[in-house]
């Protein structure tokens, strides 16, 4: 089907959202058996860790880093939020900078002041936005950051949006003392979707919709490692304990252009197979050859791939060797985890 549709299903037991575009899957969201991104603790301090600028902190749901170590002593406590999923063996990534995020605002405790996404460019919108904004919010510190969907949205919602996230903010933060305990729950897949996949959708949360629009199959592809770009290209997608390999490949095709054109079809779809296989961490692309001279036009589809990313990720550069080094944010778990 063409335009957009937000599918909100269950796989097995665990809630779960998709986004489609022109009936091509573009993200997914899952529940998981880890405190999900956003969650907020009252932690306590335990000890530093030697080299790696930061602290351990107790949490119920065990142990968390923080990179942090100025002003903190062990048995103190301290308010984080989970930035990310941990990887196997290893500490939940915190943050000491606490944001109350939803569909329309942002609540910043530590950093006061009222400011409009630049998205949003009628100067009449932003002066009406900024009008709700200063009738509701506080003298009490707290800043607001209106977010680009305020653009078109109606002011009753925005304004019940912007307080409900004051409100919480308030009770959160006047709550510092006591022993390790979860303040405020991360987002579950659907009401993520309600929070990050703004723009105008058809929504189908009735059971099934994962089987009704194809989800489940593409499920089943995502597994598999091989991805088909079109002809006889291909990539290979492995995660290994260390990285994310990706291998480009022209297959059959031994024309000039061969390697060029499978690079950049590799590169402009990577950014999305990444997302819906929940990868993250280091990413070495071995792009298949191609000249020296085509580097550029490479780098520059994947750049303007990685901008339309809703994932954090960091292009690295190019190694002597010629692969490609990206830098990639863990902000979810990868499918075959998830499925398993």
């Amino acid at each position: 089907m063409k335009g957009r549709l937000i599918a909100l299903d269950h796989v097995g037991e665990r809630e779960a959202a998709a986004l489609m575009l022109d009936g091509q899957v573009e993200d997914l969201f899952f529940e998981t058996d880890q405190p999900a991104p956003g969650t907020i603790y009252r932690a306590i301090v335990e000890r530093p860790m030697k080299g790696q600028g930061g602290m351990f902190l107790r949490t119920p749901d065990g142990s968390a880093f923080v990179r942090q170590v100025k002003g903190l002593a062990p048995g103190q406590t301290l308010l984080v939020q989970v930035t990310g999923y941990a990887e196997p063996g290893k500490a939940i990534p915190v943050t000491a900078k606490v944001l109350f995020k939803s569909r329309y605002a942002i609540v910043t405790p530590d950093a006061p002041g009222i400011n409009v996404s630049r998205r949003i460019k009628d100067d009449d919108m932003r002066e009406s936005l900024l009008e709700i904004a200063h009738e509701i919010m506080d003298a009490d510190g707290f800043g607001l950051i209106l977010r680009s969907s305020c653009e078109g949205a109606d002011a009753d919602e925005i304004a019940d949006d912007i307080a409900a996230m004051a409100d919480l903010a308030a009770k959160v933060m006047a709550d510092a003392q006591g022993d390790a305990e979860v303040l405020v729950e991360g987002d579950g897949p659907h009401l993520l979707a309600w929070r990050e996949w703004t723009d105008k959708a058809e929504i189908d949360s009735a059971d099934g919709s994962f089987e009704r629009h194809g989800v489940l199959d593409v499920l089943d592809g995502l597994q598999a490692r091989d991805v088909p770009l079109g002809g006889h290209a291909s990539m290979a997608i492995e995660p290994t304990r260390a990285l994310v390999a990706v291998d480009v490949n022209t297959g059959g095709d031994t024309s000039p252009a061969a390697g060029l054109k499978a690079n950049l079809a590799a590169v402009k779809d990577l950014p999305r197979q990444l997302r819906l296989r929940g990868l993250g961490g280091q990413i070495v692309i071995d792009p298949a050859p191609t000249a020296k001279k085509d580097r550029r036009q490479i780098e520059s589809a994947l750049r303007s791939a990685l901008k339309r990313d809703s994932v954090e990720t960091v292009f690295v550069g190019w190694t002597p060797l010629g692969h490609i080094e990206l830098q990639r944010k863990r902000d979810r778990l990868s499918l075959s985890e998830v499925l398993t």
